[in-house]
């Protein structure tokens, strides 16, 4: 079996770091356990080696193409989505009223982290039907959720979000889709959207597009946006498949990583015959659409997080079977060369994989119980703090390992040295699919803004006083640890270093305006960021300290290689913290200075 990713590491963040076993306690979730949730992890690490991973590599190399009038994608795409339809991952985390199987998001996405480090490419297809259809659970009316729901969770049908358009890119105000109400009350739908993953193939029955549209006459901008389901095909009244919908497909673009699935550029009414059906009230649409957004956004994090992993993984096998060199202290040509691993700077490289890898793994999990806290805890005000303390995340949780993950990919291509560059070895692959994720779900730069201009802000900063409520829990728990003493310290002053930074940017807007507040905000997203995935760190350590003491001496070795990262990470990246607090507390203006005529060469 393939080291895809690890299964001791997904087992300790769901069981010891998360506990997700308590989730069973809920009435929603009374009906698992672990003997129900262990199978299905297994399953789905079975089926990403037994498919995923055998058709990443044809899937890069024989991207998605129009033969004929049809897409094709490479061999196995089929029988590796029929494979975990079958098993029953799409439909792992709905309701059971519609045929869902009504798991914790938190052991859901832990099964899809197989997955994603097999072939993230083609994981697009159920990462997008989970969504609609959820949205569609939450939002859809009782014809909707009949006509859709049983057979997005069983993979007859696939789902798509179309939001950006060709001259409008993540600037939705601008979208020009339009929705003309009909005399049978539902819309016709006429406009183009891009970048539009799985819009067009034939692996199943029918494909169900969640389109962004204005109704003419409706509020100006973002206020005036609808959300409308539009198949591929219409339906029967029986439910059983129709007449062509009018959803052309007008080209596929042709990306650098995950290429296996199908990208593409569609039109949609060019006959004036599509149909949409209107999911809620006129006008809500972007609202309704944040819904699956954030959980896209999740599983976009989980994926650059995956990538990352799946990277690490090969590379540290790599530099254990790979002999060059000799220990600094012993030039001595006649000895034996040593394993790679033993150098001290390939241990860097691959503890930045495991600090990065690691930490994203745990954030997007942690993010996930949140998702699970936010829907069914019993008790309402924690099912509100649930809803802040995800909302501040998201932006981190999307952007953070696309960013850093990326960086252990880099990693992992310089252990392999020349090689790592060559098609004969993962690595490089999975560093062009991982470099996707900066922009999928809206670009890093964007969640900076976002995270600064008003997740911090919002409700009174109430989301951001939760956070450090439960950085200072963890400092609390770890501070009865002697050997965690230096990270408990380092915490407490990133952590008010962050504070008070964001103390000075918020009292400067005043006086400075929106313009210079934001000019930085990148540089805010990583000095947040660095606490959170610090934070996560001390928890993780703080774990892995606690079991060491009656563990087996293989579990020995994993809980020290956790403290080992995260004494990486608070010497190595948590330091950054200090510079970066000071650029932003000057509110320098350098990059709002620059002259647009100053960039001539």
């Amino acid at each position: 079996m393939t080291n895809i990713i690890s299964r001791r590491d997904i087992d300790f963040l769901l069981y010891e770091f998360l506990d997700v076993e308590k989730l069973c306690e809920r009435d929603y979730f009374s009906e698992h356990d672990k003997d129900i949730f262990s199978p299905m992890l297994d399953t789905a690490e079975q089926i990403a080696n037994d498919h995923f991973v055998t058709c990443a590599e044809s899937g890069d190399k024989n991207m998605a193409e129009l033969i004929d009038g049809k897409v094709e994608m490479a061999e196995g795409s089929k029988a590796a989505m029929d494979n975990l339809c079958e098993a029953g991952f799409i439909a792992a985390s709905l309701d059971n009223e519609y045929g869902g199987l009504q798991l914790p998001s938190t052991v859901s996405n832990a099964c899809m982290s197989f997955f994603q480090a097999a072939n993230v490419g083609l994981c697009g297809l159920p990462m997008l039907t989970i969504g609609v259809a959820n949205l569609i659970n939450v939002y859809g009316d009782e014809e909707q959720k009949t006509n859709f729901l049983p057979r997005l969770l069983t993979g007859h049908f696939y789902g798509t979000m179309c939001l950006s358009e060709p001259h409008a890119g993540s600037a939705l105000t601008d979208i020009r889709t339009k929705a003309e109400k009909q005399d049978d009350g539902n819309y016709s739908i006429s406009g183009n959207k891009m970048w539009i993953t799985g819009g067009e193939h034939e692996l199943n029955d029918n494909i169900v597009h969640l389109v962004l549209a204005k109704i003419p006459g409706g509020p100006a901008g973002v206020k005036g946006i609808s959300l409308f389901i539009v198949p591929r095909y219409r339906l029967n009244e029986d439910g059983s498949i129709g007449e062509d919908n009018d959803v052309a497909l007008a080209g596929l673009n042709h990306k650098m990583g995950q290429r296996i699935t199908p990208n593409c550029l569609l039109n949609f009414g060019e006959n004036k015959q599509c149909t949409g059906y209107l999911v809620g009230e006129p006008h809500r649409g972007l609202e309704y659409m944040f819904h699956m957004m954030n959980e896209a956004r999740i599983a976009v994090g989980l994926a650059a997080a995956c990538c990352g992993y799946a990277g690490y993984l090969y590379s540290l096998d790599y530099a254990r079977e790979r002999t060059q060199g000799r220990a600094p202290d012993n030039k001595d040509p006649n000895n034996k060369m040593i394993p790679i691993i033993q150098h001290s700077d390939v241990k860097r490289m691959l503890l930045a994989q495991k600090a990065y890898s690691e930490g994203s793994l745990a954030l997007c999990l942690y993010a996930s119980s949140l998702v699970d806290d936010e829907k069914t805890h019993p008790d309402a005000s924690a099912r509100e703090d649930a809803h802040l303390l995800l909302d501040l995340l998201i932006p981190v949780v999307k952007a953070w390992p696309s960013e850093w993950c990326l960086e252990a990919n880099k990693h992992a291509i310089q252990i392999l040295g020349g090689y790592g560059y060559t098609q004969d070895y993962p690595v490089e692959r999975l560093y062009r699919d991982n470099r996707l994720n900066m922009i999928h779900e809206g670009t890093n730069g964007i969640h900076g803004i976002d995270l600064l201009g008003r997740k911090v802000l919002i409700n009174d900063g109430k989301g951001l006083k939760l956070f450090i409520a439960e950085i200072d829990k963890t400092i609390a728990d770890a501070s009865n640890e002697e050997s965690l003493a230096e990270y408990v310290t380092s915490l407490i002053e990133s952590k008010d270093i962050v504070i008070k930074t964001t103390e000075a940017l918020v009292a400067a807007v005043a006086a400075s305006g929106s313009n210079v507040f934001l000019a930085n905000s990148s540089t805010y997203f990583d000095m947040f960021s660095n606490l959170v995935i610090a934070w996560l760190w001390l928890k993780q350590a703080d774990v892995a300290t606690k079991s060491m003491t009656n563990a087996y001496e293989a579990d020995q070795s994993f809980y020290h290689g956790k403290i080992q990262a995260c004494q990486y990470f608070f010497r190595f990246d948590l330091p950054k913290i200090k510079t970066q607090a000071e650029l932003l507390c000057s509110l320098d203006t350098t990059c709002l200075d620059m002259p647009e005529e100053a960039f001539a060469c």
